[in-house]
């Protein structure tokens, strides 16, 4: 296995970290963001307000894109394996 298909592997498993979590944590920024500015303008300090929505966020999201990302995931392991496969040749 040379450097460059250990590197391009690398490459693929960073993005494909980044298209999976990436929905989740955009939704818990964007809940987080909203949450926080409904609290400036009501002046409610509770601690406990700004988990439940992202939590609520960030489960609608995996219920909608579970599939989807765990397609993205195990497709990626296949490559893994068919490269892991590849190196005692």
């Amino acid at each position: 296995m040379s450097t460059n298909s250990v590197m391009e592997l690398a490459r693929q498993g960073m993005t494909v970290a980044m298209m999976v979590t990436m929905p989740i944590l955009a939704v818990a920024l964007f809940t987080g963001l909203l949450v926080s500015v409904l609290q400036a303008v009501t002046q409610i300090q509770e601690m406990t307000l700004t988990f439940v929505p992202k939590i609520i966020g960030a489960g609608i999201v995996l219920v909608g894109m579970g599939g989807w990302m765990l397609t993205t995931i195990v497709r990626f392991v296949a490559v893994c394996f068919e490269h892991a496969g590849r190196v005692g040749l």
